[in-house]
């Protein structure tokens, strides 16, 4: 027999949102939908801080920018347009984020660097192929770099990295391939047999 109480699971069951796209969670989060965001949150609150934990020593730095970067989301919510996906939109404010970190850090290496500020973390190997392919992207030119991260470790789509990076779609297909060439140079004589041949070439994606 029905009492007519509401029932807190119903209110919030524990899929919402399953079924809607990013898009539609942002707009309904910007309608005033706390619910929304926390999908969000949850699918997003992972690939956001392995997003800044490759390109920053620090993996407490790493969280609060990932914090920040969902700080943003919440504080533009209002002014969001679905003219993009929200995966663009989210790692174009992790971009502008990391880019006043890394100045503000410039800034402050210029009057203090403590010694183990290159070290890496004790008892951490570096990205998913081993320290080998950490020391061989820091030889690649800074952009060919990034759009080879944002392919291979974040797999974004060539769109999805023109757009972030304000490129041509061309362009960002000719530095890749250029970059993915390099890497395979650099590790071809460090890495385990197959480790390169894995970082450099996945299926199409774009």
């Amino acid at each position: 027999m029905s009492t007519g109480a509401s029932n807190p699971q119903e209110d919030h069951p524990p899929d919402f949102g399953a079924e809607q796209t990013d898009e539609q969670l942002m707009v309904a989060f910007a309608r005033g939908s706390t619910d929304a965001f926390e999908v969000l949150f949850r699918r997003y609150r992972q690939p956001i801080y392995a997003f800044f934990r490759r390109r920053v020593a620090d993996a407490s730095a790493a969280e609060e920018l990932a914090q920040e970067a969902f700080l943003v989301v919440l504080k533009s919510s209002r002014s969001y347009q679905a003219c993009a996906l929200f995966r663009t939109y989210l790692y174009s404010i992790g971009f502008r984020i990391l880019r006043s970190y890394r100045r503000n850090y410039a800034f402050r290496a210029m009057f203090w660097k403590p010694l183990d500020a290159e070290r890496e973390p004790a008892g951490r190997t570096a990205l998913e192929t081993g320290f080998e392919v950490r020391q061989a992207l820091r030889k690649l030119d800074g952009m060919e770099r990034e759009i080879l991260m944002l392919r291979e470790f974040d797999q974004l789509s060539y769109a999805e990295i023109a757009g972030i990076l304000g490129l041509p779609l061309n362009t960002v297909r000719t530095r890749l391939f250029r970059a993915r060439g390099a890497l395979r140079e650099l590790l071809t004589a460090r890495a385990p047999a197959g480790a390169a041949e894995r970082i450099v070439q996945s299926e199409e994606r774009a």
